[in-house]
């Protein structure tokens, strides 16, 4: 049996294969998987809570695993080693998520092209045709993350206390969340993913879309998105694609493509959950 995941910070979705990939499991979803924010402890705790991962740990080969808070070597270690003490008979590889964004938008396994993610995080990077590479270390969802749902999530609710939000859309706002101060707090100050819990408010840009400061909002995010991060790879975007994964990105193409004319780059596939496109490349490279 073999394990692939894609996690975020929000959820994880694993999807167990055969060597043809043929699935031996419907799809399971756990929660988040993000070893930049989460425990040992906690970690182990989610993996372990769902039953079809707990009941097949021992038949599983190989663990492909790709997650949000991975960039980096010591929350990458910490991640392998959970998973290895619980599938103690399996090869595991933990790598970005920005990689499984990549696999999952490129037209053929050597296309070179900028890749972005904007889901309950954000992040760029320029992918080759081999080698992934990244310029700026993210920093998470406190200094970076620009037009991620956490971001929007936060610019909202500053919004709403700021008295910036038009008067029909704060009453919106205000009568869809709990937007008590202390119950605000008491989430991004107490509870574990205060990252996750921001990332629940982006769904009010969707429901009220027709808004002209719903579309200025998120068009601020991406703008500030592909300044920061995007025009890093400013000499490779003359010639490759910009691919998109995460949900973000997915319902918000419209305004995306309408930046990249203002900013000038090219806009190539948008996918929303990156997982389906693992199958196929692991399959074929096992």
């Amino acid at each position: 049996m073999i394990l692939i995941v894609d996690s975020g910070s929000t959820k994880s979705d694993w999807i167990a294969v055969d060597s043809n990939g043929e699935k031996l499991l419907e799809k399971i979803r756990t929660k988040g998987l993000n070893p930049a924010i989460l425990s040992e402890k906690k970690l182990k705790k989610i993996i372990k809570s769902n039953e079809d991962l707990k009941h097949n740990r021992h038949i599983v080969s190989h663990v492909y695993f790709y997650g949000a808070g991975c960039g980096t070597e010591n929350p990458r270690l910490l991640l392998k080693g959970v998973l290895q003490e619980i599938f103690t008979n399996a090869h595991i590889e933990v790598n970005e998520d920005t990689l499984a964004a990549v696999y999952s938008t490129i037209n053929h396994p050597k296309e070179a092209a900028v890749v972005c993610i904007l889901g309950t995080g954000s992040n760029c990077s320029y992918f080759d045709g081999e080698v992934l590479h990244q310029r700026v270390n993210s920093l998470g969802y406190t200094l970076m993350d620009d037009a991620s749902g956490n971001y929007y999530g936060k610019q909202l609710i500053r919004d709403y206390y700021f008295n910036k939000m038009p008067e029909h859309i704060k009453v919106a706002f205000g009568s869809k969340y709990n937007l008590e101060s202390d119950f605000i707090k008491y989430n991004l100050y107490k509870l574990p993913n205060p990252n996750a819990y921001l990332a629940n408010f982006a769904e009010f840009m969707f429901l009220n879309k027709e808004s002209e400061y719903i579309i200025n909002l998120i068009k601020t995010g991406i703008r500030l998105f592909s300044t920061n991060m995007i025009m890093q790879f400013e000499e490779e975007i003359k010639t490759v694609p910009v691919h998109f994964a995460g949900s973000i990105a997915y319902f918000y193409q419209k305004e995306i493509k309408e930046v990249s004319e203002e900013m000038g780059f090219k806009v190539g596939n948008f996918e929303r959950r990156p997982i389906e496109g693992l199958v196929s490349f692991h399959t074929k490279n096992i």
